[in-house]
């Protein structure tokens, strides 16, 4: 099996990544094949198979990106939501038409002969928008509530109709804010949901812009990476026109991340500063805090793990990797 990462140098792309080259299976089937394509050029695992690491634009996509006979795509490279909102342009570029060059990718690969790939898009809570009351069926309209959900909601179907058209087998998976990110913070409006929790566990203070109140859809890196494997190989024949799944993230509170922090590290949290930011407390209050995910579970997507495993998961992946990334130890 030949896989390709596209924002295979992202955090998401490399937990990927090093799961496919420890694992070398995906699905039951051996790989054979891994090409890593990101902005700049992605780090290699060690691997038994042949890696490819290659650095570009996604909108100018190189055919050795997705080269002939490529079985898998991951479509994850993004410009994400603070960055998409505070420059609208980038934005689309990366959102919108580095989308339209998965869809010609896949378009020379069918052409040439080769069956349509599967592909694995990662959209996201952001292409919803509703009040901190609501919980989103599988069959809830999508209205965004800024560019960065309209450019994720959009690509959706973009995706949606190249899969009817035969160029790809596309599964779209709807990420809820996923918790805790390890490294530094980014430019995400959600980005301080990682923040309040991998700061303290860092000895590091952390800002907090919404109340404690604040509901919010999460997942842990373990548990995303489980998903996107899993519709990376899932039968899809039943799937229909509708090629999107929101999966069965945490619904939980600001407040309770912060406890379970604290259970796992007691008084932990009190490193957290409740602040006050408009901007992004704008942004994420359109997000939903729940959904029903009942779609994606009868198609076998696992369930969460409960908020402090998320914790725990952290410390065991990527805290010392982070502290060493931050020049917090030699």
């Amino acid at each position: 099996m030949n896989i390709t990462i596209l924002g295979g140098g992202g955090f998401l792309g490399r937990k990927i990544a090093e799961r496919l080259t420890r694992e070398g299976r995906l699905g039951g089937q051996p790989v054979t094949s891994l090409t890593l394509f990101d902005i700049a050029e992605p780090p290699k695992p060690s691997a038994a198979f042949p890696v490819t690491a290659l650095a570009g634009d996604v909108v100018d996509l190189p055919e050795a990106a997705v080269p002939a006979g490529t079985d898998v795509i991951f479509h994850l490279a993004a410009v994400v939501s603070a960055q998409a909102e505070a420059d609208y342009e980038l934005g689309r570029r990366v959102n919108l038409r580095g989308t339209d060059a998965v869809v010609d990718a896949c378009r020379r690969l069918v052409a040439a002969g080769g069956r349509p790939p599967r592909v694995v898009f990662t959209s996201s809570v952001a292409s919803f928008s509703a009040t901190q009351a609501d919980t989103l069926p599988d069959e809830a309209k999508q209205v965004p509530g800024n560019s960065y959900g309209a450019q994720k909601a959009a690509a959706e179907l973009i995706l949606a109709d190249a899969s009817r058209r035969g160029f790809m087998d596309v599964v779209t998976i709807r990420l809820p804010t996923v918790v805790v990110r390890p490294g530094r913070p980014n430019k995400a409006a959600s980005s301080f949901f990682s923040a309040i929790v991998r700061e303290p566990l860092l000895g590091l203070e952390a800002e907090l812009p919404v109340p404690d109140t604040f509901g919010v859809w999460i997942c842990s890196p373990r548990r995303a990476a489980d998903w996107l494997l899993h519709a990376a190989a899932m039968d899809t024949s039943g799937m229909g026109l509708d090629r999107s799944l929101s999966p069965p993230g945490i619904e939980t509170t600001v407040g309770n991340m912060l406890k379970a922090l604290d259970s796992v590290q007691p008084g932990a949290s009190a490193l957290v500063r409740r602040i006050t930011d408009p901007t992004i407390a704008d942004i994420v209050g359109t997000w939903p805090p729940a959904f029903t995910a009942a779609r994606a579970r009868a198609l076998g997507f696992v369930p969460h793990e409960p908020m402090e495993d998320v914790v725990r998961a952290f410390i065991a992946d990527d805290l010392e990797a982070t502290r060493r990334d931050r020049g917090l130890i030699a």
